[in-house]
Order: structure tokens, then C-alpha cells, then sequence
């Protein structure tokens, strides 16, 4: 009888998972920015606004929530992001900010995630800190797309996120500048920029 998918996904991955993003939260790096590829810039003193990323694995197949941006939206319109956004007033933290953009965004309870810790916070170009919280989804999860914010939810497999060679530099021409940013893509999504960042940020010390 062939296995589940879920115990294939697993066992490809070299799982347990829990187990790989605890070790991976261990290991010592520093925070990284949209300034990296920009060649002698630094990110600038001011006052950055905080914010908290969701980087939600199906505790049982490893696989990653990510979201489609609705096309209509002023800023970062069909991007592809991972849930999350600006800590308001309410939140206690980036932490708390990520859970409950996640339940807004995408329809992911709180009570339903096992938070393991979070990545450095990466300096983005719109002035934002945005701190990444890993976390496992526990028990069934049917995403529920916020009208008017999300056009789409999708996953990803472990497998492809935790691979380096899955990432790659690109350029295209940015306000008069040939920008250079980070790119994983995967099937018909052009996952880039900040999430695609955080993500080699977490490939790089799974495999450390």
C-alpha cells in the first residue's frame, strides 16, 4: 500500500521538522536588508516601523502558507508575501502582529500555531523592520482568503524552500536603477524581494 503524501513530503525533507526549525533558529546570523545587493548603500538611520511575517509549515506535510496579493491593492499589488504586517498599537509584538494578520489575511487561528521563535528582523526598502516568527500549523487548516487583500493562497513544499540552489539574484530597472533582488521562484508564482530574502535567510541555516 503506498505511503501517505504527507510521510513522503516528510521523509524528502529529512524531517522531523519541528525538530529542523529549532536547530535552524540556533544558528548565530545577523539581520539582512533590501540594501545587501545594492552596492556601497547601507540601510539608513531611521526610524524603522515594525512588523511581524508569518512563516507558517503544515505540521504534517511541511508545507509553506504563502499569499498572492490582490492586483488592486496601492502597494506591492499581486506580490507574493508571506502573511503578516505592521505592528498596530494592539499587538504586544512582531509575534503577535504576524498571528493576527494571519488570521486576517489568510483565516489561520492563532490557537491553531505552535510558535517557535523568530529570524533577525530584514530591513526593507519602504522602511519597514519585518521580523519572520516561524511557527507549525497544528490539526486542518482551510485557508480563507481576506476579500480585497489577498487574491490567492497557496503552499509550498519544505523541500523547495530549504534548498539553496533554489535561489538565485536578479535585476530589472527601478526608479531610473538596476535594482538586484533576491528571487525563489516556484511553479507559476515569482516568489522576490523580502520574502523570497527571508526565506534564503532560513535555507541557509538549515543547511549551516
Amino acid at each position: 500500500m503506498p505511503a501517505p503524501k504527507a510521510m513522503i513530503n516528510q521523509r524528502a525533507a529529512g524531517f522531523p521538522l519541528r525538530d529542523r526549525l529549532l536547530a535552524a533558529l540556533a544558528v548565530p546570523s545577523g539581520e539582512s536588508s533590501d540594501f545587501e545587493l545594492m552596492p556601497g548603500v547601507s540601510p539608513p538611520e531611521m526610524d524603522w516601523r515594525a512588523a511581524g511575517v508569518l512563516m507558517a509549515f503544515s505540521a504534517t506535510s511541511g508545507d509553506l502558507v504563502l499569499t498572492k496579493r490582490s492586483s488592486s491593492l496601492r502597494h506591492h499589488p499581486g506580490q507574493i508575501a508571506l502573511p503578516g504586517g505592521k505592528v498596530d498599537p494592539g499587538d504586544a509584538d512582531e509575534t503577535a502582529a504576524a498571528l493576527r494578520e494571519a488570521h486576517e489575511e489568510v483565516g489561520l487561528a492563532p490557537e491553531q500555531v505552535e510558535v517557535l521563535g523568530a529570524l533577525p528582523p530584514h530591513r526593507t526598502v519602504t522602511g519597514f523592520a519585518m521580523t519572520p516568527v516561524l511557527g507549525l500549523i497544528h490539526g486542518p487548516f482551510t485557508p480563507v482568503p481576506e476579500a480585497g487583500e489577498v487574491a490567492e493562497v497557496f503552499t509550498v513544499p519544505f523541500t523547495h524552500i530549504a534548498d539553496p540552489a533554489r535561489y538565485r539574484i536578479e535585476r530589472r530597472l527601478w526608479r531610473g536603477d538596476w535594482r538586484a533582488y533576491q528571487t525563489v521562484p516556484f511553479g507559476p508564482y515569482y516568489i522576490w524581494g523580502a520574502t523570497a530574502r527571508v526565506l534564503q535567510s532560513l535555507a541557509r541555516r538549515l543547511n549551516a
